[in-house]
C-alpha cells in the first residue's frame, strides 16, 4: 500500500473548501488525506464515523485508483455533513 498523504490519485471532483478566508482546492487523494488527518481529532469528533469512513476510503484509493469514486463519495459526505461545501 502506498503512502496516502503523498498519493497523486485524482478524486472524481475538486472540492473547494473555505478555510480562514482562503479557498483550499482538494483534488487528489493525498490532499484530502492530509486535510482530514492534519486537524486534531477533536475537530472531527462530531463527524467521527464519517471521518473514519473517509480516511479509510482514501487509504484504499491510495493503493488502488479504482477506489477513487468511493473515496470521493466518502469525502463529499463528510464535507456536506460538516457544512464545508
Amino acid at each position: 500500500m502506498s503512502d496516502p498523504s503523498s498519493s497523486d490519485t485524482p478524486l472524481r471532483t475538486t472540492f473547494s473548501i473555505k478555510l480562514n478566508g482562503d479557498t483550499l482546492p482538494i483534488a487528489t487523494v493525498g490532499q484530502a488525506y492530509q486535510f482530514l488527518t492534519n486537524f486534531k481529532s477533536v475537530e472531527w469528533m462530531e463527524f467521527r464515523s464519517l471521518h473514519e469512513d473517509a480516511v479509510a476510503a482514501l487509504e484504499g484509493a491510495a493503493g488502488n485508483a479504482m477506489l477513487a469514486v468511493q473515496a470521493t463519495n466518502a469525502v463529499r459526505a463528510l464535507f456536506v455533513s460538516a457544512k464545508l461545501l
